[in-house]
């Protein structure tokens, strides 16, 4: 063969090489984000110490509610609050005491310790939509979900690249029983999946069932000794710990399995219409629940949680993307950090029926808000829609490929060598342009943000592709993504394990839908 024969072999099969390259399927996780940036602080010492006072002022006088727990109520009794029946009063200062115990930062352990996060501190975690009941996409409009929605969601979760975490519920799948359904839902982020997942909440004995999994998958010994889940924990504000959310909080303290103890905060209907009246209402319920958590276990770790939204005064329907829910995050924000807390926050909320431009707008107002309000856990970082009635598929992969944009401003501003450019200027000189040079040839590949969905093809293009807006676009990648996807590795003998708990807890009880 001649050398030119030879070269022109060479050449075609570089091109193959790099076409095929193009065109692999290639599944990538980002690193959490770590914050080079600064936090949005927007209460000064004042009122920060005004609210303060207002909480503890909360908890002594008015006390909070420890509805059907009398080990609760015998917990902060031997504590030495005040008990009254149900009514729990704290005398000022012991729950900010009993709050010193928990860790600022801890890490939670995926079955791929690659895929491990670190929550606390500049970081930033981000997990999709949590909880709704219903599903929507463009081929079947809005529908109560199923195991298979379930189950596609989690899938694009594991192949979206910005996402750090699984989450948990992240629809609720409809045509299995209630009582049964938790059991599916974990085997699919612990199959799946290889990121990071939460536990059940919806009773006691599913967050058992909870632990017990784990174990499993990681080795009885490892998850006595590691964190790895996060649960959400909700206050049934104003003032009221129920004995569901309680319970599963005391199974996942006394096994070390954080919780984010989150007030449950519409506006005007279950707090304050003022800021400052909402910041000490949630301040007071996050101090108590913490302390509790820390009353059951001393070191068990906890999340400072605010979810928060405003009312439509009108109708009643909660709104957002709101000045007003945005004041009460970043000022959260700074009551988390001054008690050396991790803090869940924001999301990519919206009231829009569609993942419209309506849902754009308020979907970047919170997410946003979420990155500047010092944020270490965002849960509904993807997905929400109606108010947090539906989860969809097409605004789960547009929202998905937006969070990249968090992750590109929170590197903030590159002052080394390179990032200050000066042989590039040097280079270029007068009249010139960029686009040549070696700086800009070394940079290109990863020197801006690219997104994997929105469309920047000219006029033509685009109209002889068939004009698709994002929605098109959007259902065109949950389509691709689907299509893609590659289960993560897990050794047979513990998914047959896991797979066998499932199918002998369903066998050892009756199907309830209640």
């Amino acid at each position: 063969m001649s050398e030119v024969a030879e070269g022109r072999r060479s050449r075609s099969g570089g091109g193959a090489a790099r076409r095929a390259a193009r065109t692999a399927v290639r599944i990538e996780c980002a690193r959490y984000i770590e914050r080079n940036i600064p936090n949005l602080e927007i209460l000064n010492e004042e009122a920060l110490e005004i609210i303060e006072n207002n909480a503890e002022t909360v908890l002594q006088e008015i006390g909070v509610n420890f509805v059907d727990n009398p080990a609760a109520l015998k917990l902060w009794k031997d504590a030495g609050a005040d008990v009254d029946g149900e009514r729990v009063r704290i005398p000022r200062g012991l729950a900010r005491e009993l709050c010193k115990t928990a860790p600022s930062t801890f890490v939670q352990h995926a079955r791929n310790p690659e895929r491990n996060v670190t929550i606390g501190g500049r970081n930033l975690v981000l997990a999709p939509v949590y909880g709704p009941p219903f599903v929507r996409d463009a081929q079947g409009g809005r529908r109560y979900a199923t195991l298979e929605d379930f189950q596609k969601f989690v899938k694009l979760g594991f192949m979206s690249k910005w996402l750090h975490h699984s989450g948990g519920t992240v629809c609720e799948p409809t045509d299995i029983p209630v009582n049964k359904r938790h059991l599916d839902m974990l085997l699919a982020h612990m199959t799946l999946s290889d990121k990071p997942y939460m536990g059940s909440v919806t009773e006691p004995s599913r967050a058992e069932d909870s632990v017990e999994m784990s174990k499993i998958l990681f080795g009885q010994d490892f998850v006595e000794q590691n964190t790895v889940m996060t649960s959400l924990i909700n206050i049934n504000s104003p003032l009221t710990f129920d004995s569901v959310m309680m319970g599963a909080l005391e199974v996942y303290a006394r096994h070390n399995q954080a919780a984010i103890i989150s007030p449950f905060i519409v506006g005007g209907a279950m707090a304050p219409v003022t800021v400052a009246g909402t910041l000490t209402q949630v301040l007071a319920e996050v101090l108590a629940g913490v302390a509790y958590s820390q009353l059951i276990r001393p070191g068990a770790p906890v999340i400072f949680g605010a979810f928060v939204t405003s009312i439509d005064m009108n109708s009643g329907a909660p709104t957002f993307g709101t000045p007003e829910a945005s004041l009460i995050t970043y000022g959260a924000g700074q009551l988390a950090r001054r008690l050396g807390l991790p803090y869940r926050s924001a999301g990519a909320f919206t009231g829009s029926k569609l993942p419209d431009a309506q849902a754009a707008y308020e979907s970047a107002n919170s997410l946003n808000m979420g990155l500047l309000s010092g944020v270490n856990f965002m849960l509904h970082a993807c997905g929400w829609l109606e108010g947090g009635l539906v989860s969809s598929f097409e605004k789960f992969v547009m929202d998905a490929d937006q969070l990249g944009v968090l992750h590109g401003l929170a590197r903030g501003v590159d002052l080394s060598e390179n990032g200050q450019a000066m042989d590039a200027i040097r280079e270029v000189g007068p009249g010139g342009h960029y686009l040549g040079c070696a700086h800009t040839q070394a940079n290109f590949r990863d020197a801006f943000w690219r997104t994997e969905l929105l469309d920047y093809k000219p006029f033509e293009t685009w109209e002889e592709e068939g004009a698709r807006d994002t929605v098109a676009l959007a259902s065109a990648r949950v389509a691709k993504m689907l299509a893609d996807y590659q289960k993560p590795a897990i050794d047979p003998a513990v998914e047959e394990a896991l797979k066998d708990y499932v199918a002998r807890k369903k066998a050892s009880m009756p199907d309830s839908f209640m």
